[in-house]
């Protein structure tokens, strides 16, 4: 327990001048005893709300997280502004995990981490029996209800905690739970009481951008050419895609790792200590694999494969920028992956579950197809309204063209109709173009009335609109047959000239820079060189202390320094992210940096 105020705690211990929205309502109220739900944002400011009162209150906070990685980050970080925190996990050695416990009944914790399965364990239970319980904190709360995008059935146990310890508060924590999910956190957690605080979804900073699927790899190559200095995630559907993707990035010359459930611990862990000490800018995973990653310097997120839902979407998006500085998040959009997905939410043995998250996929497809503004669709489908466009995502930066392509359209189903509805997309398109392959020639193909007939339009323009008229329902594809193109009833209509049809000029890459772009959400105006100094010096330092960069100081808080120059310690202290205690160990070594910078090189 710690003497002083949660205003003086903000300022002194995390470095930060004021609350965010919320911030201070839930703190008090959990300083007073009383249970809250939190929907924040990723990068919001959650974990404040309950560190701080954990600290404020008698006894430990008990924070309960679903992954070991994330416990590590959150505590490295924690233990770095000199808050006595801890976690308790399989990845401690017998040795180790005796000193954590030995701390808590010690009274010598703020904080401790544990896991669902642990802490709901008979023994652990009793255990807690004898201690002071400042609070308990149930993070990536989202987890306990079947509507959540990553259901855990360990979290389900958490609902006994409310009757086991009636007097000590609760509060419940996620990011990412539409209106379903959110009921479902409160029935489940016995949470009839708490205060609901609703931050909202927006993370203006980040960019959303999404491109037409071709050749996923170049696409992938060309974005990231001008990205090599940064650090970035990229999410596929399947381990072997992963496995894939990553070997080809580093033969292309990137520092790229794979991480999924197939690895061996050892494996991933090793990826993910050499990305969080930025020995390894890109790493490639799984969607279905959470990462938990407390990394704030992460610039960039991209979606090589579409996930099953929004909030697995917004989650993953959500690691990019946490910082607050501009961030981006590329989603690569092909309907062969639906066709995937849906497979995958075929193989689930409860049929509401399936129904569920068939539904969550098509809203995850109406994301992706939007002709406008992509923020107003992502943050209504949690209920949010934004009052006008938001002009940091690519349809607003570069309002894709509708086109009419009615008698392309027509050509295409005609063409379909006359190979007997027997062949795949593939063969129509070398029919429409007029190809002289020995195999439709040896069909007589080429004697076809529809042969040839779009030769005028290249194979990608024919390849969009084939998916655009399967998605739209005027096509089915018959995946488990080969794939082969069959006509629909609604196709009949379109083929007789009674309907017109429209689709999104296809686009295939980000689209560039716009010479005279408004300011982005998170920049500011800083000097590149000593940014850079910075960032050196602070990964020297970072490897000396075996942690993270980013649990020293995040980027944001260096792009504040190389803007405002800072010399003396009370002009340091003045920097966001920089309390009393980074200030004794970790100022003099910046502030040396600055000053050098400023004595011998021409600010930029």
């Amino acid at each position: 327990m710690m003497n002083g105020n949660p205003q003086t705690i903000l300022r002194t211990v995390f470095g930060y001048e004021s609350f965010r929205p919320h911030q201070q309502e839930i703190i008090e109220g959990l300083i007073e005893g009383r249970d809250a739900f939190v929907l924040m944002p990723t990068g919001g400011g959650k974990s404040l709300c309950y560190q701080i009162p954990a600290m404020c209150r008698q006894g430990v906070g008990i924070v309960v997280s679903p992954l070991i990685s994330l416990m590590k980050d959150q505590v490295d970080a924690l233990r770095a502004c000199g808050v006595r925190a801890a976690f308790y996990n399989s990845s401690l050695q017998s040795a180790e995990a005796k000193k954590v416990l030995a701390k808590l009944h010690n009274a010598e914790l703020d904080l401790l981490y544990i896991a669902p399965e642990r802490l709901m364990s008979d023994e652990f239970l009793e255990r807690l029996k004898n201690i002071p319980i400042a609070l308990f904190a149930i993070d990536e709360a989202h987890c306990i209800s079947q509507w959540g995008h990553d259901f855990r059935p360990e979290y389900r146990k958490l609902g006994r905690l409310r009757g086991l310890f009636p007097e000590i508060p609760l509060i419940a924590l996620t990011a990412t739970a539409e209106p379903h999910t959110r009921q479902d956190i409160l029935d489940r957690l016995g949470l009839h009481k708490a205060r609901n605080y609703i931050s909202g979804f927006d993370r203006p900073n980040i960019r959303y951008t999404v491109v037409e699927k071709r050749k996923p790899f170049s696409q992938l190559l060309e974005y990231l050419q001008s990205r090599s200095e940064s650090a970035g995630i990229v999410y596929c559907l399947s381990r072997s895609r992963v496995d894939k993707v990553a070997g080809q990035l580093v033969e292309a010359g990137f520092e790229a790792a794979p991480y999924h459930a197939g690895l061996s611990s050892e494996e991933r862990k090793k990826t993910q200590d050499d990305f969080l000490k930025d020995d390894v800018r890109i790493i490639v995973a799984t969607v279905a694999f959470g990462m938990g990653i407390d990394k704030s310097n992460v610039r960039y997120v991209v979606h090589y494969d579409i996930p099953k839902n929004i909030e697995s979407y917004y989650q993953e998006t959500g690691r990019a920028g946490r910082d607050g500085l501009p961030a981006e998040a590329l989603l690569m959009f092909g309907y062969g992956d639906i066709a995937v997905a849906r497979g995958l939410i075929e193989k689930t043995s409860n049929p509401e579950q399936m129904r569920i998250e068939t539904h969550k996929l098509s809203a995850m497809v109406g994301f992706a197809e939007a002709l406008s503004c992509r923020r107003r669709i992502l943050l209504g489908y949690f209920g949010e309204r934004l009052q006008e466009d938001c002009g940091n995502c690519d349809t607003c930066l570069h309002p894709p063209k509708a086109i009419d392509v009615t008698e392309d359209a027509r050509k295409a189903l005609s063409c379909v109709y006359r190979v007997g509805q027997r062949f795949g997309m593939a063969h129509v398109i070398d029919i429409l173009r007029g190809s002289r392959k020995e195999r439709l020639l040896k069909m007589g193909h080429d004697r076809l009335t529809t042969y040839g007939i779009g030769a005028d339009r290249s194979q990608e323009f024919w390849s969009s609109l084939l998916r655009h008229l399967v998605h739209h329902g005027f096509l089915e594809q018959d995946v488990g047959n080969y794939s082969v193109l069959k006509l629909t009833q609604a196709a009949k209509p379109l083929l007789k000239g009674e309907k017109t049809l429209t689709m999104a000029e296809p686009r295939v890459k980000a689209a560039p820079e716009p010479k005279h772009e408004r300011r982005r959400p998170g920049d500011i105006d800083y000097s590149k060189p000593l940014f850079e100094r910075l960032r050196a010096l602070r990964k020297h330092l970072a490897d000396e202390e075996g942690v993270p960069p980013f649990v020293i100081f995040s980027d944001a808080s260096l792009a504040e320094m190389a803007a405002l120059l800072p010399t003396e310690d009370e002009h340091f202290l003045r920097i966001h992210g920089v309390g009393e205690y980074k200030l004794k160990r970790f100022g003099p070594s910046f502030l040396d940096e600055i000053r050098r910078f400023t004595g011998s090189d021409s600010v930029s």
